[in-house]
C-alpha cells in the first residue's frame, strides 16, 4: 500500500525526498490527501502569467517584479483609500491587545508597521513569498525605527513554519486571494493562531451599488492596467488583480468558508460603498 501512495504522490518533492522514512512518508502523505480533500474556488486558479506552472511560484515573481513601485501604486491607484482601510482593518483588534501578530502576505510591510504604531504590541511576524517586497519592507522598518518589534521573513501561508497555538492575532491585508489553496490557507492560519485569537482580512470586493458597479469594473478591467503600463509596471500584474478580485467568493461566502474551516464570531464590514470588505474570525476556545 505505501508503495502504491508513493507512486501517487510521486509528484510532491518532499515526499520523493522522504522515500522511506516511514514516519516522515505517511505525514506527508496525510498533509496531501488533507490538500485534496480541500475545496477548490474558481479564483484558486487564475494565475498572474500562464495556467502551467504553480500559482504560488506565479505570484512570487509577479510581486518581485513590481515591487519597486508596489507602495506609489498602492496610493497611486487607491487616491490614498488603501491606508484608511488598512487602519480600520486593524482597529479591529484593539480590544484584543495581541502582544504577538502574525502578518500574513505581509508585502512591503505597511500592515506591520501600521500595527506597530496603533497596537503596541511586543512582537510582529510577517512573512511573505516575495523575498523583493520583504527587502523593501525591511528597509522601511529600519528607517521607521521598528526592528525590535517586527521581524519581516520568507514564508508561505499554506505552510507556516511556527508550532500551534503561537499568535494571538492575525492579519492578512489583500493577501487571501492570492493563496494557491484558499482553504489550506485558512486552515493553517487557523493551526498557529491561540485558542480565542482574531483574524482580521481586509481584501478586495465586488461592489454591489448599480452606479459604482459598472464604474469600479472598468476602473479596475481597462483604466488600472493602463495605468500600471503607463509607469513601465507588469500590466499583467494588474489584469490578474481584476481578474481575481472578480472570481474571489466575497461577502457572505467569503465568511461561510471561515465557518466551513473552524473559525467563530465571523462577521464582515464592507469599506467605501463595497470596494472593500474586512473579515472577522476567531479560533474556538479550548
Amino acid at each position: 500500500m505505501i508503495q502504491i501512495q508513493y507512486k501517487f504522490f510521486i509528484g510532491d518533492d518532499r515526499i520523493t525526498k522522504a522515500g522511506y522514512n516511514h514516519k516522515l512518508f505517511i505525514k506527508l502523505v496525510h498533509e496531501q490527501l488533507t490538500l485534496q480533500a480541500m475545496t477548490q474556488f474558481p479564483h484558486d486558479s487564475i494565475k498572474p502569467f500562464s495556467q502551467e506552472g504553480k500559482k504560488k511560484e506565479q505570484v512570487g515573481k509577479m510581486f518581485d517584479s513590481i515591487a519597486g513601485k508596489y507602495d506609489f501604486m498602492n496610493w497611486f491607484l487607491s487616491a490614498g483609500i488603501d491606508k484608511s482601510w488598512r487602519t480600520r482593518a486593524i482597529e479591529e483588534l484593539i480590544s484584543d491587545n495581541p502582544q504577538h501578530i502574525l502578518d500574513v502576505a505581509t508585502g512591503t510591510g505597511d500592515m506591520a508597521i501600521r500595527a506597530a504604531k496603533i497596537l503596541d504590541p511586543q512582537k510582529i511576524t510577517g512573512i511573505d513569498i516575495s523575498e523583493k517586497m520583504l527587502e523593501i519592507g525591511r528597509k522601511k522598518v529600519d528607517t521607521e525605527g521598528l526592528t525590535n518589534i517586527i521581524e519581516l521573513q520568507s514564508g508561505d501561508s499554506e505552510t507556516i513554519k511556527f508550532p500551534s497555538n503561537t499568535f494571538d492575532g492575525v492579519m492578512v491585508a489583500f493577501g487571501v486571494r492570492n493563496f494557491e489553496n484558499l482553504q489550506l490557507g485558512l486552515t493553517e492560519i487557523l493551526r498557529v493562531m491561540k485558542p480565542g485569537a482574531k483574524l482580521v482580512v481586509l481584501e478586495f470586493s465586488k461592489p454591489k451599488a448599480g452606479l459604482i458597479k459598472p464604474l469600479y469594473n472598468w476602473y479596475m478591467g481597462k483604466l488600472a492596467p493602463a495605468i500600471a503600463k503607463l509607469f513601465n509596471q507588469n500590466k499583467k500584474a494588474y489584469q490578474y488583480l481584476n481578474e481575481s478580485s472578480i472570481a474571489f467568493p466575497d461577502r457572505q461566502q467569503f465568511i461561510d468558508i471561515l465557518k466551513g474551516v473552524g473559525y467563530s464570531d465571523t462577521f464582515f464590514k464592507p469599506l467605501s460603498l463595497g470596494i472593500c470588505c474586512i473579515y472577522c474570525g476567531r479560533k474556538p476556545q479550548g
